[in-house]
C-alpha cells in the first residue's frame, strides 16, 4: 500500500509532467521556462528539479519505461535475440504500442512531433537509443559481432518506427498504416536474420 507521501509526490511528479508537456505543445519547448512549468502547478523552480533535473527529462520521463526494453526482451527470451525483437516488434504494431510509431493518437503524434522536431529533445533521445544499443551489445555478449548487432537491429526498429510516425503524421490512419507496416517490418527483420 502506498503511503500518502508517496501518492503526493506522485501526483506533483504527473502534475509537472503534464503541465510541461501541455505548454511545450502550445509554444514549443524552447518558449517555455522551467519557472512557467513551476508556476503552472504552483511549485517552486527547487521543487521542479528534485522531481526533473533537467527540462528534457520533463518529456523524456514518458519513455523512460523504454529504457533497456530490447536488452531485457533478448534475456528473457527462449527465442534467438533477432527473433524475439521481431516478435516483439510485430506485436507491438499489432497492439498500436507509441514506440512502434503505429499509433494515431492526436496527443501521441504530437508528443513524438514536439520529440523529433526539437534539437534537444533529439539529441536526448539519441542518447537514450545509444544507451538502449550499449545494453543490448552487452546482453549479446559484448563482443564486436554483439556490437554491430544491436546497432543494426536497434537501427531498423527506429526506421520502422520514424517510417509508420511519418506516415500517420502525414495523415495515413494507423489502421490504414498496419498492413504497409507489417510488412516493412517484415522484410527489414528478414534482412537482419
Amino acid at each position: 500500500m502506498t503511503g500518502l507521501r508517496e501518492r503526493k509526490k506522485q501526483q506533483t511528479y504527473d502534475a509537472l509532467s503534464q503541465a510541461a508537456i501541455a505548454l511545450f505543445l502550445e509554444h514549443g519547448f524552447d518558449e517555455v521556462g522551467v519557472a512557467d512549468i513551476a508556476a503552472a502547478v504552483d511549485v517552486s523552480k527547487p521543487t521542479l528539479f528534485k522531481y526533473f533535473p533537467t527540462k528534457e527529462d520533463l518529456v523524456m520521463h514518458r519513455i523512460a519505461d523504454h529504457r533497456q526494453e530490447a536488452a531485457r526482451i533478448v534475456e528473457s527470451a527462449p527465442e534467438p535475440p533477432v527473433q524475439a525483437l521481431r516478435t516483439h516488434f510485430l506485436t507491438g504494431l499489432a497492439k498500436r504500442e507509441p514506440t512502434t510509431g503505429l499509433n494515431d493518437h492526436p496527443q501521441v503524434l504530437a508528443y513524438y512531433n514536439l520529440v523529433f522536431t526539437t534539437p534537444a529533445l533529439a539529441t536526448r533521445l539519441r542518447q537514450f537509443m545509444d544507451a538502449d544499443e550499449r545494453a543490448l551489445a552487452g546482453v549479446l555478449g559484448g563482443d564486436l559481432e554483439a556490437e554491430l548487432l544491436a546497432a543494426q537491429v536497434l537501427s531498423t526498429q527506429r526506421i520502422l518506427a520514424y517510417r509508420n510516425w511519418r506516415a500517420l503524421s502525414e495523415g495515413q490512419s494507423a489502421t490504414a498504416r498496419y498492413t504497409t507496416a507489417v510488412a516493412e517490418a517484415e522484410t527489414a527483420f528478414a534482412r537482419l536474420g
